[in-house]
Formats: structure tokens, sequence, C-alpha cells
């Protein structure tokens, strides 16, 4: 019988798939349960040892004969700091060591309890990765307390091999071993590039030939690939894809941009038709929530990712394969290797995003992100601003050609203007930037910048407020704590934009929107850069929003 603590049932399970079958045990009682689920089970040969200090060597001794990851256990507390000298010497001679220690639940680190220290991240730049496990009281504890382990387990031999430290802190009672059998639990598998000669290379392929219905996700990219003709037809029909403004041309095909829209117009019937099996992703950022928890809450998908620098990112909660290389190399490779048959799945998307809508809005921050996407020049660069800005974007289509940016990294509005800002003063091309008013006043010393050329023109959105704090559920009941939450104002650009020498445009009706606008979108260079601020009213634009989403459902 197995120890209750599900956090130790995870790492058992996990230490089992990932091929670990040698195990150092150390005495003591806080790490009982994890020392009595190992030697009960017949998996994996133990050898006990009383000294931390000799266990640690003990352990590099076992991995150097024969090359596979052992794993070393103790207790808490100083007996972990007597395997410091093992643990460096692993880190420097490439020994595939893992280090796991039972710890005390972190409200009693440094509360003058017994063998207690701060355990997490102990030995510091001397392993390479250290993770320290959640106790498991939900369903997202437990992925991840899942995604934790794997990550170690992974990286004992990524780029080179070394030491891992796994930390459990572990409440009372220690001994209670009730479960009879180790949970099913999710493994994740790195590769490291696709060898075709390989046998794991033939096994991945042939999986993917299995899935009836793939799909391809691609996030944020800040450039622009253009694939061969030869790889464009196999790999554009055998999978949905799915893009977003900020990735950029960096799909073989034309891409499916507007599923944000459709995700919200279908009915449970038709997204469970529209469910994929696989879910292959690349590149950084997405914006969608609505894409995100449609395939979380798919209990049916599988998560591959692949990125040149082969890290874990389970962005869905679903992720069971990390493909180690360059993405389009990747896609490449597999073209040539994916079966005849032409998928329906990806005609059933293209057929039901032809058939929304194009969105229409009357006066509002929507109709001004519409007005300059569908007057933008073939050639420009397109910088968007967070929160409302990047996604009132998606609802409009503009030309392939235009190069997108956004400061996506952490999603906040910080630097957003100073960012565009810099960018422009590296280029000739024409530079939009559409940015909100907290973003913009956030950032308004962006303009206090002798580096200023003509080729910017700023399309600033003012409703005396943070306009994405209006599509929170529940604000209305906030009270007194509103005005604070938004944070209303009634400020305007113009004094400012005038003082740096921008060319400054009030708008605050449709007329004239549609009237200037043909004026601040020319192509054509101008003697100045542009501001144009325009001025709509918060409650109105969320009620417009809100009655387009409803028809959008409705229809």
């Amino acid at each position: 019988m197995y120890t209750d603590k599900k956090n130790i049932l995870q790492l058992i399970a996990l230490l089992q798939e990932h091929g670990v079958t040698k195990v150092v045990l150390c005495p003591g009682s806080r790490n009982a349960p994890i020392v009595h689920s190992l030697s009960t089970n017949p998996d994996f040969t133990c050898y006990p040892m009383t000294d931390e200090r000799s266990a640690g060597f003990f352990g590099i001794g076992l991995a150097l004969n024969g090359g596979s990851p052992v794993a070393v256990c103790c207790t808490s507390g100083s007996a972990l700091v007597n395997l410091h000298p093992a643990i460096a010497e692993a880190f420097y001679q490439n020994i595939p060591l893992i280090i796991i220690s039972a710890d005390r639940p972190a409200a009693w680190i440094g509360q003058m309890d017994g063998q207690t220290l701060p355990q997490p991240n102990i030995f510091n730049g001397l392993v390479k990765k250290s993770v320290n496990l959640p106790e498991i009281h939900t369903d997202e504890d437990e992925w991840y307390c899942n995604r934790l382990i794997n990550e170690a387990l992974l990286e004992v031999h990524h780029h080179g091999r070394g030491p891992v430290h796994i930390n459990i802190p572990i409440s009372e009672p220690l001994f209670q071993f009730t479960t009879e059998f180790l949970p099913d639990v999710r493994v994740i598998t790195r590769y490291q590039g696709l060898n075709m000669y390989d046998k794991d290379y033939k096994e991945l392929i042939d999986k993917l030939n299995r899935f009836q219905k793939r799909m391809m996700i691609v996030g944020q990219m800040s450039l622009i690939y253009l694939f061969e003709k030869k790889d464009v037809k196999p790999l554009y029909k055998h999978f949905a894809w799915l893009t977003e403004h900020l990735s950029n041309r960096t799909i073989p095909g034309q891409a499916i941009k507007n599923f944000d829209l459709a995700l919200y117009a279908m009915d449970e019937e038709t997204k469970e038709k529209m469910s994929p099996e696989l879910v292959i992703t690349y590149g950084g950022h997405i914006v969608s929530k609505r894409l995100k928890q449609f395939i979380r809450n798919n209990p049916n998908v599988e998560h591959w990712h692949v990125s040149n620098d082969g890290e874990v990112v389970d962005l869905f909660g679903k992720l069971t394969t990390v493909i180690e290389m360059d993405p389009f190399e990747f896609l490449e490779k597999i073209s040539k290797m994916l079966d005849s048959r032409t998928p329906q799945f990806p005609l059933m998307w293209e057929n039901y995003c032809k058939e929304l809508p194009n969105p229409e809005f009357t006066y509002s921050e929507m109709s001004a992100i519409g007005s300059l996407l569908k007057s933008l020049p073939s050639e420009c660069a397109l910088h968007l601003a967070n929160s409302s800005t990047v996604r009132y974007a998606e609802l409009f289509k503009f030309p392939e050609t235009v190069e997108v940016c956004c400061n996506r990294g952490v999603n906040g509005i910080e630097g957003s203007l100073s960012a565009a800002v810099g960018y422009a003063a590296a280029n000739d091309k024409i530079n939009f930037i559409i940015i909100g008013d907290l973003s913009f006043f956030y950032d308004m010393n962006a303009l206090w910048n002798s580096n200023l050329k003509s080729n910017i023109r700023i399309l600033l959105l003012n409703n005396g407020g943070g306009e994405i704090f209006h599509t929170l559920p529940g604000l209305e009941m906030s009270g007194t704590s509103h005005k604070f939450i938004t944070a209303v104002h009634n400020a305007s650009a113009q004094a400012w934009a005038v003082d740096r020498g921008f060319e400054y445009i009030k708008i605050d009706n449709q007329t004239s929107l549609e009237e200037n606008m043909a004026i601040f979108a020319q192509a054509e260079p101008s003697d100045k850069p542009m501001l144009m601020e325009v001025f709509t009213n918060k409650n109105k634009d969320a009620r417009i929003l809100k009655e387009f989403y409803h028809s959008l459902k409705n229809n």
C-alpha cells in the first residue's frame, strides 16, 4: 500500500514512467511516506544509507555505472544540506542525480519548529532545475504538481546531464498508507529534434497520422516566413490553422483569424463537433481567452508544443509532447510524412468561420479601430497596445503584409508607446499605433523624446477610463471602489501632443472619424507625426459591444 499524499503518488508514478529504477533512501520521519512508497514498489531497487553526505556520493557511483538517473531521498532540515557536496560534484561532472527532499509545510518554516529551514532553491546554481511541489487539494494543484515533476525529470538529461532537486512539503499525519494503486499520470515527453532514422520519430509520425481532428495554433511571432510551395498544400489541408494578427505571416496558407467570434457563436453541440483531438502550437502568446478555455475544457485533446528552446509550456493543461526544434523545420519535415487522406475537420472550421458576419459598429472605440484597420496601407507596421486594443483588433481584417507588434511578453500596459516609438525610429515605413487612454497617459513620456520621426501615427482611444475593466463580471457590484478599479479620468492628450510637434486631430463622432481617417491612414509620408484622439463614452462602448455579441449568438 502507498501513502495517501497525492503529491508523493504523482512523484512515484512519474519516476516509474520516466525510467528511474535506482533510489538511495536515507532515514527520517518527514520523508517516511516517500520512503515507504518507494521501498514497497517492486519496480525500484532501493539502497538504504544513513549518512546523507555519503548517500549523495553513493548515488553518484550508481549513476556513473550505466549512466541512468539515480534518485536520492532525504528528510527535512539539515539532512538536505549534507547533500550539498555531492550535488556540486554531480553538477560539474554532469551526473544525472535526482534529489528528493521531504519538507515541512511552508507555514512552519522559520517558526522554531524542528528540522526546518528554507529548502526550495537551496542549491541555487548547482542544479539544473529546482521545483517545490504543492500539497494537492484541487485538480489545479494536481495538474501543477504533475507538470513540475515532469519538468524536473526532463531536465536531468536536457542539453547535457546534471542534478535536479524536487522538494516536497508534507503535512501530518505521515503514516497513512491506504492507497492500493498508483494513479494514472500524464507523462510529458521531449524530442530533441526529429531524426528520420530514429524509432521514436517514426512512432511520433505514426501517432500524428492516427489523429482525425488536428489543429495548429500559432502564437505571437515577429517575423514573416514563406513556406516552399511543395510543403504548403499537404500541411494546410491536414490542420485547422488558427492564428491571431500577432502571429504575422507564419503559416502555410490562409489562416482562420475570426475563431474567437466563432467560439462565441457556437452552441455546445457545435463546439463538440469542432473540438480537436490534437493541438500543435508554436510561437509565443495567444490573446484569446475563449480559445484557451475551449481547449482546456476539452477532456479528449492532446497538446504538442514545438519550440527552439524545448521548454515545457503547458498553456492548456493538456501537454504531452515537447518537440525541441525550429518550428518551420518541424513543419517541413512532417509535410512529407503525412498520409494521403483529406480530413474534413479543417473544412468544417473554414466553412463555419466563413459564414460569420463581418462586424459593424456604430460610433465607438470598436468603430474607430475598425476604420483604421480597414484603411491601412499594405506596407506598414501596426503596433497594438495591450488590453482592449489588442482584443478589439482581432475583430477586423487587414492586409497580411502589415507587420504587427505588441508587448505580449507580460501583457502589461507600461511601455506600449515607448516600444512603438523605438521601433519607428529604426525604420522608414509608416508606423500606426493603436492605444487606449490608460496605456497612453501611463507612458506619455515616450513622446518626451528627441528621436521622434514623422512616420508615427497614433490612434488614441479616450473614453475616460480602463475599457477592459468594464467587461469584468461583477464590476457593477464594486460600489464606491468602481472609480479606483477603472481609473476614471477626464484628461486629453491635445496640449502634450501639440507641444511635442504632432499634428493633432480630435474626433467625437462617426462623420468626423470617416472624414479624417482618409488623411490619417494615407500611405504617403507626412511632414509631422500625427495623433488622432477619439473620444467615446465607455458605458456606450460596453453596450455596443454587448449588443454585437448578443446578435452574433442569436444568428
